[in-house]
């Protein structure tokens, strides 16, 4: 009897392994897995754009380095450290996530347009079968009509 129920489990286990292998193999678990590295990538790429080109240029333009702009904030009790409000740092954070929001907001919306186009195909021709059955419907409803 034990060894019977053993067989049972392993029986389930299997089936869950190859379950999950069909699961992790379909072609929309690929995608998804490829859509996280090239985000992750693009994210890489942007902070580095918002960093190294949009803060230096910011800065020019306003005169003083963006990501020196600090606030410290007094102590409120003995020699507690101080406290700093980095706002350059979040300046350059939410610089960085407008532009992503952005091109994310561009390429759905070409994706969108895309499929819209895809969607207006032609209806397929009927076919022989479909022409006739039409004609029968048609002749009948003209005896029903008489």
């Amino acid at each position: 009897m034990g060894k019977r129920k053993k067989t049972g489990e392993l029986t389930r286990v299997m089936k869950f392994f190859n379950e999950f292998k069909e699961f992790a193999i379909k072609g929309n678990m690929v995608d998804m897995a490829v859509g996280v590295i090239v985000g992750g990538a693009f994210t890489a790429l942007m902070t580095s754009l918002v960093s190294n080109i949009a803060t230096p240029l910011i800065s020019i333009l306003i005169g003083f380095d963006l990501k020196d702009w600090r606030v410290t904030l007094p102590r409120l009790y003995g020699d507690a450290p101080a406290s700093v409000l980095a706002i350059g740092s979040f300046l350059d954070s939410l610089t960085g996530f407008l532009i992503l929001a952005f091109t994310v907001f561009l390429f759905v919306k070409a994706l969108n347009k895309f499929r819209k186009k895809q969607g207006k195909a032609p209806p397929p021709k009927p076919t022989k079968e479909e022409l006739l059955l039409a004609e029968i419907r048609d002749n009948l409803k003209e005896r029903s009509d008489r």
